[in-house]
């Protein structure tokens, strides 16, 4: 029996839905050839119109929904490694750990590399478009887990907003754990990362043979 168990699920169950009924009424019409009036019209008006907008609408808000999860995230070659650590139940880096997080685990990619603005949305889909031109353009001829490329930096440093949008930094062990520390991290002076920067270990960068210096 087909269950739907995401809003992506439910979004493409509708596109399909509509591109159905409105090849239907295409066909019926083209068959059939009733006269124009008032309920051929409005048929038309479904098939032609109502029904495509919505497989437009739907099937553009389904594609967003796919590239916040997880595997759209490493479906390029080069995301490789970080994938496998980030779904490995075995590996303890902080990538894996918060990707077991039930409440956003499947979409643990975008909920910590995403800009948390008022356009935060807007701004990361701009970045996105970045790494495919960077992918394209330097990583596309690589080797299997981008070998022989060049070695992958963020953009900005990661800000320690993207932690505290779950650690509020107000729960007394967290603040009796981090002792003097708690103040510079909530200005901002001190990342979380600096401490807990055992994020990405697969990383190519973080392998002992690779670039010094790098960052990840």
């Amino acid at each position: 029996m087909f269950s739907i168990h995401s809003t992506e699920q439910l979004l493409k169950a509708i596109a399909l839905a509509s591109a159905v009924l409105s090849i239907l009424i295409g066909i019926w019409y083209i068959v059939r050839r009733p006269h124009l009036n008032r309920v051929t019209k409005s048929m038309l008006l479904l098939g032609l119109g109502a029904f495509p907008l919505i497989v437009s609408l739907t099937g553009n808000i389904a594609s967003f929904e796919y590239t916040l999860s997880r595997p759209f995230c490493g479906s390029c070659h080069v995301m490789g490694p970080y994938l496998r650590d980030a779904e490995d139940p075995k590996s303890n880096s902080l990538a894996a750990m918060h990707s077991r997080n039930h409440k956003f685990g499947e979409t643990s990619c975008y909920t910590c590399h995403a800009d948390y603005q008022m356009f935060g949305a807007i701004t990361t889909k701009q970045n996105g478009m970045k790494h495919l031109f960077k992918y394209l353009t330097e990583y596309a001829s690589t080797g299997p887990d981008g070998e022989g490329g060049p070695t992958i930096h963020l953009y900005k440093p990661f800000k320690s907003g993207a932690c505290m949008q779950c650690h509020s930094t107000t729960a007394q062990k967290w603040v009796e754990t981090h002792g003097d520390s708690v103040e510079a991290i909530r200005s901002g002076e001190m990342n979380c990362i600096d401490c807990h920067n055992d994020i990405h270990p697969l990383a190519l960068s973080r392998r002992p043979k690779a670039e010094k210096g790098a960052v990840q």
